[in-house]
């Protein structure tokens, strides 16, 4: 099973932009962007909420083009898209990523871990 991602060239900004405003979404925006290129299962989100909220923002993020879900048996494994965003959106992740990283209002997930640069 393989689920749809739109290509890069079909990233939207003002969509990107307004799936970014959710603070749930943007709190996993942050921690995938702080696991760089890991892969991460779903079940790492949990603290954010139920599976039926966590999975609705997980699909509003992958519609979005800003992560990428693959099917791995029961699993699905996310990541951020960076390298699309950074083509389509030269600077704008990074951007986001580090006023996240300054917003104490978003809720926290896998807070321990996630490393702020200054």
């Amino acid at each position: 099973m393989t689920l749809p991602h739109p290509n890069t060239d079909q990233i939207s900004l003002p969509i990107v932009l307004a799936v970014l405003g959710d603070p749930t979404r943007l709190a996993i925006v942050r921690y995938l962007a702080s696991k760089e290129g890991v892969p991460l299962n779903c079940s790492q989100f949990l603290d954010l909420g139920s599976k039926t909220n966590l999975s609705y923002h997980l699909a509003k993020l992958r519609e979005a083009g800003v992560t990428r879900a693959e099917v791995v048996g029961t699993s699905r494994l996310i990541t951020l898209r960076r390298d699309d965003l950074d083509r389509r959106f030269p600077g704008l992740l990074d951007s986001v990523i580090a006023a996240a990283g300054e917003d104490t209002a978003l809720p926290a997930v896998g807070a321990q871990d996630i490393e702020i640069s200054a």
